[in-house]
């Protein structure tokens, strides 16, 4: 197996394990958050609706706003974003999911950017 393949079944693996106890509910919902290498995306969930209330990436800003969308200073961006549009439509509690990921680098960089937006979690 390549070293990309097994990277990314151990990520699997923490994405089951974490989402077994992480469920996003109307009243507080779940941020989900992915990463690739070239973008971050972020989404608000209700898990009881099975359905995506919000969502925001690196794709969606504008190009003025970002000058390269697969570093931490985006993250930061993405998650002032998804807090500032949370915040509009009512929702000041969520969940963070990281779907996986280990929490740092731009997976930190998003959740303390949403934090120090105004969400709470």
């Amino acid at each position: 197996m390549a070293k990309t393949a097994i990277k990314t079944i151990i990520r699997r693996k923490r994405q089951v394990r974490v989402r077994k106890k992480v469920r996003g509910t109307t009243e507080r919902p779940r941020l989900n958050v992915f990463k690739s290498a070239r973008h971050i995306y972020a989404q608000l969930i209700d898990d009881s609706k099975g359905a995506t209330l919000l969502a925001t990436s690196t794709l969606s800003l504008s190009a003025t706003e970002l000058t390269s969308t697969g570093n931490v200073a985006a993250a930061i961006t993405v998650g002032k974003e998804i807090a500032k549009l949370s915040l509009a439509k009512g929702i000041s509690s969520v969940v963070f999911d990281r779907n996986g990921f280990l929490y740092h680098g731009r997976i930190k960089a998003l959740a303390d950017s949403a934090r120090e937006s105004g969400l709470i979690f």
